[in-house]
């Protein structure tokens, strides 16, 4: 669906609208802070991160984000590793927190996120910026940056694969149970379940 050439001209889009909509590169703009949510959100926050240093000369902090134990189904699944939560150097008190993930489904991964997020900090604003919008809320909830809306149908799975995990970058939609194989509240990703880099067992 989309090729490793499409996945980067998505992600330079994303940073540009970023650039646009938080004025982050104006004298009097907000601090803006990138944390993305394991595994592939905090790469695609590190890409993001990269293409806005290049496009305006400002890089903005990155961190990362471990929804684990705020998840609504957490005593209903198996046990899951811990990935690790990595606030930037000034915390996220008072900045504008863009909140970085893959996919979005159900909504449900991004209202864990909100809720570690409140005990992390205060924020003066949060954003959601996310490679893909594939429908099917369950929540009332919606991304600010997209890089490609995808219709799909509930029993589809839609695969995001980036270099640092899965050796290509690329997005399929293949037929399948309509979740992630490891979390299956976003469908998505499928290739989580064997990351061998989540820094699992910590959580700071």
């Amino acid at each position: 669906m989309l090729s490793a050439a499409d996945v980067g001209r998505t992600i330079a889009r994303m940073a540009h609208q970023i650039i646009e909509k938080t004025a982050l590169d104006s004298a009097d703009g907000p601090r803006v802070v990138l944390l993305g949510i394991p595994t592939r959100g905090t790469t695609l926050a590190e890409r993001l991160a990269e293409r806005i240093e290049v496009f305006s000369g400002v890089r903005p902090p990155l961190g990362s984000l471990d929804i684990t134990l705020y998840r609504d189904d957490l005593r209903n699944k198996p046990h899951r590793p811990l990935e690790r939560t990595l606030v930037p150097e000034g915390g996220i008190d008072d900045a504008l927190v863009v909140l970085v993930d893959d996919v979005l489904f159900s909504g449900r991964t991004v209202r864990s996120a909100l809720d570690a997020l409140r005990d992390l900090g205060r924020p003066r604003a949060v954003q959601l910026a996310v490679l893909i919008d594939r429908g099917h809320r369950e929540l009332p909830l919606r991304a600010d940056y997209v890089g490609k809306n995808v219709p799909t149908a509930r029993t589809e799975d839609v695969s995001v694969s980036l270099t640092e995990h899965d050796g290509q970058d690329g997005v399929s939609i293949s037929a399948g149970s309509g979740a992630r194989r490891s979390d299956p509240e976003e469908g998505g990703s499928g290739a989580r379940r064997s990351d061998p880099d989540g820094n699992k067992g910590v959580v700071q």
